[in-house]
């Protein structure tokens, strides 16, 4: 009975030593990804009310969750049953990370005065600012959702050579660190200012003063740049996408800097994506 128990013992250690090792790997992989991750989510997380901040970076937390929940067991069993599935609808969310990496690029070039007049709150009704709100909600949880798959496919591809247990214990624990680890750092990401002010309120010494002036003059300046990035990470990834999944792309883009042939294959997308989707919008709209 005792020899039985501590064979168990050391089974469970040799399985924890095996994920321990393979998530360090799957880690070192999905590290580029969980970058973009942090840049696009950080930038669909701002741009809310102070006190509305963390509630709406709560409720996007919880769909990055229930993303990860709907996506593991799919993910499992495709790629056990079904592995062309998922490359096909990669390819799908490439485009669509694509069309809004372009749809961001030409609204800020063509659209922002429009933008910068419609941002008058204290004009909104409150039914207005709520639906405003809830829309950027679902849409930073949409664009979780594609980026997740993105996240635990590549995952799931360091550790095909091991056992299932291995498996899902790993890029379970890769998932999950996806979501806190990130949302962790956007919450303080968006919360800068108010950590500046504390510290300044609390007023203790010149040192704590000059940080809190800084996190406060630095906060608009790291949105606008996270801004920056996310665009430049959302058309990254669909060209990534592509560029991996696609032999014809990937020929086209050798001779050329990887990050360089991502982002043209991605621009290219995005391009492509957001002129048929105006022009169907246009045309759905003149049979209105």
């Amino acid at each position: 009975m005792a020899s039985s128990f501590f064979a168990l013992l050391d089974d469970i250690s040799a399985l924890m030593d095996d994920v321990a090792t393979m998530s360090k790997v799957a880690t070192q992989k999905t590290v580029g990804i969980l970058g973009d991750d942090l840049a696009v989510n950080a930038e669909k997380a701002s741009g809310f009310l102070t006190n509305r901040e963390l509630p709406v970076l709560w409720k996007i937390g919880k769909g990055s969750l229930l993303n990860k929940l709907i996506i593991l067991p799919f993910a499992f069993l495709l790629s056990a049953f079904m592995p062309s599935v998922i490359t096909f609808i990669l390819i799908l969310g490439g485009i669509y990370l694509a069309y809004e990496g372009v749809e961001k690029i030409i609204e800020f070039l063509f659209h922002s005065k429009e933008q910068k007049v419609s941002v008058i709150r204290s004009e909104m009704t409150q039914q207005e600012m709520i639906d405003e709100e809830n829309s950027k909600v679902k849409s930073a949880i949409l664009v979780d959702f594609i980026l997740s798959i993105e996240i635990i496919i590549i995952a799931l591809s360091t550790v095909t050579q091991s056992d299932l247990i291995t498996r899902i214990a790993v890029v379970s624990l890769i998932a999950l660190l996806a979501t806190v680890g990130v949302y962790g750092i956007v919450a303080l990401i968006v919360r800068m200012d108010d950590i500046g002010f504390k510290l300044l309120k609390s007023n203790r010494n010149k040192i704590t003063n000059a940080i809190g002036i800084t996190l406060v003059n630095a906060l608009p300046f790291v949105i606008k740049t996270l801004n920056v990035v996310g665009t430049i990470a959302l058309i990254l990834v669909s060209g990534g996408i592509f560029t991996h999944n696609i032999e014809i792309i990937h020929q086209l883009t050798v001779p050329i800097p990887k990050l360089t042939g991502d982002f043209i294959i991605g621009l290219i997308t995005g391009i492509i994506a957001f002129t048929i989707i105006s022009i169907f919008n246009k045309w759905k709209t003149s049979f209105n």
